[in-house]
């Protein structure tokens, strides 16, 4: 299909993630809209793989409706819904989804570092080194690819949440640009964006972001980033020089068990002002005029629960804190009568706090905030 304004429409796809208990296979729907220029960056965007987190769907959905009047340039993937078996995880009227109930393990902590790939960059380069630029990323995306099939038919076997994960992680490989839509418990809109690719946080309509090390941890963005970066840092010292072939990026997209349209279609636009910059699509979309704020993963700090209790969460996320002002107020019925009962906490350091727990009931060390500190503006 050849995109062309005002007729721009996404085929409908289905991905199959793994089988449930009773055989069914686990599947999920994927939109795809053909790019008509075979050299724009191509696109893959993902929502909900943390079960709770159901507004990135909203964007998806307004970014392909606002995509059928623009010129596509690059092919762009979308996979909202994708991990089905979080959204499906229910207790009561709230949403789990968090953790793999069968391993424990965070759902966005289970991609592939492909630690083997990365550890051979050196042999692999020898072997390869007399491609072109662009011959030598389509024959380390196809590596890439083919570790990730091998991986999930791993003689063994791979656990539910791997084997979901993996799959997603095989269809980003494919693609130049990675986004990954999440949200928060209770939070203002923020940007996870790799060191080497900070000046993208000022092209997304998001007040703040966090900047993360050209590192693994575990996450989408990661995963999808690390090994070209890898890549790339190897090459530079062969005298190759490119630049990282790779863009990905996590969006907090506001807090979970919510949908607002309106404003979902704010952030599909902010999505479609990057991919403008990027020649994904003919038009020109420029980002919203706001102020931009970053500091950097190590200034990111929690704080958890002094005591267990009841919590008024009393700084607002997305404004400035001042050393000494109220973040929260506990309160411990059981100490009625002493000065324990209320008792007002405050943290040491200017700070601006961008997410809160969601439950007003707390155990000891419940993470209550995590905070921006040592903030700086992005230009």
């Amino acid at each position: 299909m050849t995109a062309s304004t005002g007729t721009s429409k996404a085929l409908t796809s289905q991905v199959e993630l793994g089988e449930l208990a009773t055989g069914q296979a686990l599947t999920a729907p994927l939109f795809s809209f053909k790019g008509s220029d075979s050299a724009a960056p191509s696109v893959y965007i993902q929502a909900n793989v943390h079960g709770a987190e159901v507004q990135g769907n909203a964007v998806i959905y307004q970014l392909m409706t606002l995509l059928e009047s623009y010129t596509i340039l690059g092919d762009i993937r979308c996979l909202p819904l994708a991990n089905p078996l979080g959204i499906n995880q229910k207790s009561g009227e709230f949403t789990l989804g968090r953790f793999d109930p069968i391993t424990g393990v965070n759902w966005n902590r289970e991609y592939y570092e492909h630690a083997d790939i990365i550890s051979n960059i050196p042999q692999w380069f020898e072997l390869n080194q007399g491609l072109s630029d662009a011959e030598l990323v389509a024959a380390f995306r196809e590596l890439l690819t083919r570790s990730c099939q091998q991986r999930i038919a791993n003689s063994w076997g791979v656990s539910t949440g791997h084997r979901l994960a993996v799959t997603l992680q095989s269809m980003a490989h494919d693609a130049d640009i990675v986004l990954d839509l999440h949200t928060g418990p209770k939070s203002a809109k923020h940007l996870y964006c790799p060191e080497y690719d900070v000046e993208a946080a000022g092209l997304f309509s998001i007040p703040f972001s966090l900047i993360i090390p050209n590192e693994f941890g575990g996450a989408m963005d990661e995963a999808a980033f690390y090994p070209w970066w890898q890549l790339q840092q190897y090459c530079a010292t062969q005298q190759r020089h490119f630049d990282v072939p790779v863009a990905a990026f996590t969006l907090e997209l506001a807090s979970q068990e919510r949908i607002d349209m309106a404003d979902a279609k704010e952030d599909a636009l902010g999505i479609l002002a990057y991919l403008s910059h990027r020649g994904v699509i003919e038009e020109k979309v420029l980002p919203a005029e706001m102020s931009r704020w970053g500091c950097y993963l190590k200034d990111y700090k929690k704080f958890h629960a002094p005591k267990a209790g009841l919590v008024e969460y009393c700084a607002e996320v997305g404004k400035p804190l001042a050393a000494g002002e109220p973040l929260v107020t506990l309160l411990r019925l059981d100490q009625y009568g002493s000065e324990q009962a209320l008792t007002s906490v405050s943290l040491p350091c200017d700070c601006v706090p961008v997410l809160h727990f969601a439950s007003a009931s707390v155990h000891q060390g419940t993470e209550l905030y995590k905070v921006m500190t040592n903030v700086f503006e992005i230009k």
